[in-house]
């Protein structure tokens, strides 16, 4: 009876030794996809949409404002009125041009009939040569002084036309500066005109970035309130000097395009960027540094394990990382838990990995 229980003892350890160690528990992670970059930011600005082109436009004869027609922000078109100059002194200055004109044409013609006067009795023998002269003379200079008055009569009446403003093509009204009432120079500057045919971005940058804009840079430009509405743009120009108080420099940016949301005012973002060698980002918790060196954990996607990779760390930011080698875009790499895993340890994706 004892030998048989030994026996049945022995079997026993012999079936526990054989038996499998207990498999490794699968680690459930995070992961991310490893892409490249190839754009490197520059930073972004905020801008406004303007007209390329605007003029400031005033009166061509002094007088006093008599009334204001559109207001700011008001689209007119050629020829519209803007507003009008009380015409009392130029109406007067009409009048007596064409009186002169009157009195001028009147003794215009007297030297007409004094000159075929005098030139019938000279034809008879009965006239002197002196007084057809004189006669001949004055009407020449009758005649001269007659256009000099039909030009006085066309100035004058120029100048009442200039007693209103008109716009010489279509515009959209971005300021007034002058009111009814008030007395201006000829030239002063009354109302500035933008043309809405041609819009571009205008920002401004600071002067550190400006020296140092590499020349591929690229310009996106998005509206604020619709980021959907976007374009991109090249600078047309950069201010020269900087200004003393903010240390920026203005920019104008030509759209490539101009979306139908861009108006003239629109708020917009504009982002500076430039393309750089390709870098691949991962956040900074996917990295582990053991005895001076980075590596990373590789997922196998058929396998669902994971192993080491050494990677060259380029920069280094407080939430991500840029690595040169180890890796490709497309891969997939643990990004949470990392110092709790073993070479072909078998992992649990995260859902959105999946």
């Amino acid at each position: 009876m004892k030998r048989v229980w030994m026996v049945s003892a022995g079997l026993l350890l012999a079936a526990c030794s054989k038996e499998e160690a207990p498999p490794e528990p699968v680690r459930p992670v995070l992961s991310v996809e490893v892409r490249a970059l190839d754009q490197q930011a520059l930073g972004r600005f905020a801008g406004n949409i303007q007209a390329r082109y605007e003029s400031n436009v005033g009166f061509r004869v002094p007088g006093r404002i008599a009334s204001r027609n559109v207001d700011v922000g008001a689209e007119v078109k050629k020829g519209d009125l803007l507003a009008t100059l009380d015409p009392t002194d130029q109406q007067n200055q009409l009048r007596a041009a064409q009186g002169d004109l009157a009195r001028i044409e009147a003794q215009y013609i007297n030297a007409q009939a004094n000159a075929r006067r005098q030139q019938q009795l000279f034809d008879r023998g009965v006239g002197a040569q002196a007084q057809l002269d004189i006669a001949q003379t004055d009407l020449k200079t009758t005649g001269a002084s007659l256009e000099q008055a039909r030009a006085a009569v066309e100035q004058a009446r120029d100048q009442l036309n200039y007693s209103q403003l008109h716009t010489d093509h279509d515009a959209v009204v971005t300021a007034w500066n002058a009111e009814a009432g008030q007395v201006v120079t000829a030239g002063q500057q009354v109302v500035t005109l933008a043309r809405p045919d041609i819009k571009e971005a205008v920002i401004d940058l600071p002067a550190g970035l400006v020296e140092r804009l590499p020349t591929d840079v690229v310009f996106e430009v998005a509206a604020q309130l619709d980021p959907s509405i976007r374009t991109t743009a090249i600078v047309r120009e950069i201010e020269p000097q900087a200004q003393s108080a903010t240390r920026t420099r203005r920019a104008r940016l030509t759209l490539t395009d101009t979306p139908p949301g861009f108006r003239l005012g629109t708020a917009i973002s504009v982002t500076l960027s430039s393309t750089i060698e390709p870098r691949l980002e991962l956040p900074l918790s996917a990295l582990q540094e053991i005895d001076g060196k980075a590596r990373i954990w590789l997922v196998d996607p058929q396998t669902q394990t994971v192993s080491p990779r050494e990677v060259r760390i380029l920069e280094r930011s407080a939430s991500s990382v840029l690595v040169a080698n180890g890796i490709k875009a497309g891969d997939r790499v643990v990004s949470a838990g990392v110092n709790s895993l073993q070479p072909g340890q078998k992992v649990k994706l995260d859902e959105d990995a999946r």
